[in-house]
């Protein structure tokens, strides 16, 4: 069992490193954060179909944590509790919750479409906190006359649509490799 961790453990950390690698290829980024990557949340997601919602929500932290570290740019709080919801909903949440798509794969039987609608929720979800800091946050951002609502459903469904549909297929074919190569994931796996 040991051995397994080991192996599962340095999988995960492998995972971490390339998706920040890939978070750094941009495609298309926009002027206040946020762009269109080459697949950087796909090896989060990877993992939790692999070993399981455990081991997925712990690297998608762990990376969160880099995330903020390498990309943290400043945010316009004005206080200590604003601050902290740019940590949480930048950051901490907005990056974990993309360890969570096996579970939410599991609402489907098909192994193809329980891997893509995991996926595509776990990025929804990750939508859902950059919408919500974008209205708590940096609605300063919206032009005069448009609803902090909708700026924000606009500026961040702008690049994470795209971000959403690119990690569903890509998650899909690679799993479709490993699991020819052998490398299936865990029981664990949806």
């Amino acid at each position: 069992m040991k051995k397994n961790s080991t192996v599962t453990l340095v999988e995960c950390a492998l995972m971490i490193a390339l998706a920040t690698v890939l978070s750094m290829l941009k495609i298309f980024e926009l002027p206040q954060g946020g762009s269109i990557t080459l697949a950087s949340m796909v090896p989060l997601v990877l993992v939790s179909y692999r070993h399981g919602l455990k081991w997925g929500l712990g690297t998608a932290f762990v990376h969160s944590l880099l995330q903020m570290l390498l990309q943290f740019s400043a945010p316009p709080a004005k206080t200590l509790g604003a601050f902290a919801l740019v940590v949480l909903l930048d950051y901490v949440l907005a990056f974990t919750v993309l360890g969570s798509a096996s579970f939410w794969g599991k609402l489907i039987r098909s192994r193809t479409a329980s891997i893509a609608f995991g996926a595509g929720v776990a990025v929804f979800l990750r939508f859902i906190c950059s919408f919500l800091s974008g209205i708590l946050i940096w609605q300063e951002y919206a032009p005069e006359g448009t609803p902090v609502w909708l700026y924000s459903l606009v500026y961040n469904g702008s690049y994470m649509l795209p971000e959403l549909i690119i990690t569903s297929l890509a998650t899909v074919a690679l799993m479709k490799v490993l699991n020819r190569a052998g490398g299936q994931g865990s029981a664990h796996a949806a």
